[in-house]
């Protein structure tokens, strides 16, 4: 019995092992398969691994194996996943707006597949319809698979970028001349997809949306250090840039009604500093780039919240304030 307890947990842990760290890019040589399970105490021969695989195939776990050099490697495509999970996943395809309306239901249908015929059934006669504005540029998904391979492998990429007129035609920006950028990230932000840029010119990054962007190619053309060591600090930049993007980075301290408490969580995240003022108020102390953007996003608020610190953004506060009411 023991022996058999014992070969069951390595079938286990041997699923485990290649369901995480492996995949169609990333196969396992055997080798070291046996050597990961040697690590948890299962000691394991090649010939036997083998047979081992095998058994799994059996009962369906859909283990693949490949040659390199002369030695077998193994990995998983199958990604299971719970329905609440797929759930999740289509009701975001259909609340993004830069998934067009021709791609939206061919993407529902291969989220919904992933959980197995019936349950694809399912989950697609309870699919709710969201009333989303869609974007019409069919091609993102090309560019986007084009951004992400030249940002991979640190090359730079060529495209044409547009606006819309009033008509809904597009109108190109540079009189229709290429944008040569060197690309650091892809961020979706506000329901759209944007391609965070270096640019040497100005010493700093830019941004330009994904769906307004046509003939992308990636170009044999390596990106600089400055663009490779912005990636890692992409992470913070996103954070200050898409929240209040477009000045100055300043610390302010807001004062608010508390009943707009839930609105700074959603906008500056879980850990801002918050403490209370008054019977009916509280200062929250964040990070902010000083910009019409940010204000833009004060005044909605009215007199429930106001700049409290430091003096020279709350009187730049005023004068936007000024500005329009005179306009």
């Amino acid at each position: 019995m023991e022996e058999q307890n014992v070969k069951k947990i390595k079938l286990l842990k041997l699923v485990e092992i290649l369901r995480a760290e492996t995949d169609e890019q990333n196969p396992m040589l055997a080798t070291d398969v046996c050597k990961r399970l040697a690590n948890n105490g299962i000691i394991v021969h090649r010939r036997v691994l083998t047979r081992d695989i095998d058994i799994l195939n059996e009962f369906g776990y859909e283990i693949m194996s490949t040659l390199i050099g002369h030695e077998r490697a193994y990995y998983v495509i199958d990604r299971s996943f719970s329905v609440p999970e797929l759930k999740i996943l289509i009701d975001a395809v259909q609340a993004a707006t830069f998934i067009t309306e021709k791609k939206t239901p061919e993407l529902v249908e291969k989220i919904a597949a992933l959980g197995g015929s019936h349950r694809a059934e399912i989950m697609q006669e309870n699919i709710v319809c969201f009333n989303t504005r869609k974007h019409s540029n069919e091609s993102i998904y090309y560019n986007v698979d084009c951004l992400e391979n030249a940002i991979q492998n640190n090359k730079r990429v060529i495209f044409l970028y547009y606006d819309l007129d009033e008509h809904g035609e597009k109108v190109y920006r540079r009189d229709g001349h290429h944008y040569v950028v060197e690309p650091i990230a892809l961020v979706f932000n506000d329901d759209n997809y944007y391609l965070s840029c270096y640019s040497a010119k100005h010493d700093g990054t830019a941004n330009y949306r994904v769906d307004r962007m046509t003939a992308v190619e990636s170009i044999d053309e390596e990106i600089s250090e400055k663009a490779q060591e912005l990636r890692g600090e992409m992470g913070c930049y996103t954070e200050q840039v898409f929240r209040m993007y477009g000045g100055d980075i300043e610390n302010v301290t807001l004062e608010l009604d508390d009943k707009l408490i839930g609105v700074i969580y959603d906008k500056f995240g879980e850990e801002t500093k918050i403490i209370r003022t008054g019977e009916t108020t509280v200062a929250a102390s964040v990070k902010v780039q000083i910009s019409p953007t940010f204000f833009g996003w004060l005044f909605q608020f009215g007199n429930q919240m106001k700049v409290l610190s430091p003096s020279s953004v709350a009187n730049d506060y005023k004068k936007q304030a000024k500005a329009v009411l005179t306009e």
